[in-house]
């Protein structure tokens, strides 16, 4: 155990992108349980399916996306002060965010065996809401992991900080059309 344990460690070393996409695949389900938590539901009753699927993407989409922008704007701007932090969180507002956005509605649509069409569709109507109360959130999240975190615990930093926020996506996943037109968000 101790050898497989000496592995992991060098593993992990080697490949930084590794941390955040076994964060990401734990981090990520568990807001989906959190989520159907809140809904009411119970042990029997949790969607197992939707709880894989957001452990799928949480870790091999996520993860290496959001590892490849931190390394990108750690290379735009490799200063830790205030005003590059405060760069950095306002391009990826701009970049990141709202392709991060549509990615999520549009892929998880397809895991569900949703068609292109829907998934536009869903995509079409969650988008904005969300994009929304991301920019609420987000620039002061990264504004402080820009900042005040070191880069190579910037992505398990973010981990910890999306759990809360994946809960909020699970909670927009899993409204209707209708209950976003009807205002019920």
């Amino acid at each position: 155990m101790s050898q497989l344990l000496q592995n992991m460690k060098v593993l992990l070393g080697k490949y930084p992108v590794v941390r955040g996409m076994i964060s990401y695949s734990l981090i990520w389900p568990t807001s989906s349980v959190i989520q159907q938590t809140i809904e009411g539901k119970r042990w029997g009753e949790y969607d197992w399916w939707r709880v894989l699927r957001f452990s799928l993407y949480g870790g091999l989409f996520v993860a290496p996306t959001l590892y490849s922008w931190i390394k990108v704007s750690s290379a735009m701007w490799p200063e830790s002060t205030i005003m590059a932090g405060v760069c950095k969180a306002a391009v990826e507002q701009i970049s990141y965010t709202p392709a991060a956005m549509t990615c999520f509605y549009f892929i998880m649509s397809l895991l569900e065996r949703k068609t292109i069409r829907d998934a536009a569709a869903e995509v079409s109507k969650k988008f904005l809401p969300t994009f929304k109360v991301a920019l609420c959130v987000w620039p002061i999240v990264a504004t402080i992991n820009f900042t005040l975190i070191p880069e190579r615990n910037r992505v398990p930093f973010i981990s910890v900080c999306s759990l809360i926020w994946t809960c909020f996506l699970a909670y927009m996943k899993h409204l209707e059309h209708h209950q976003i037109n009807g205002n019920e968000f």
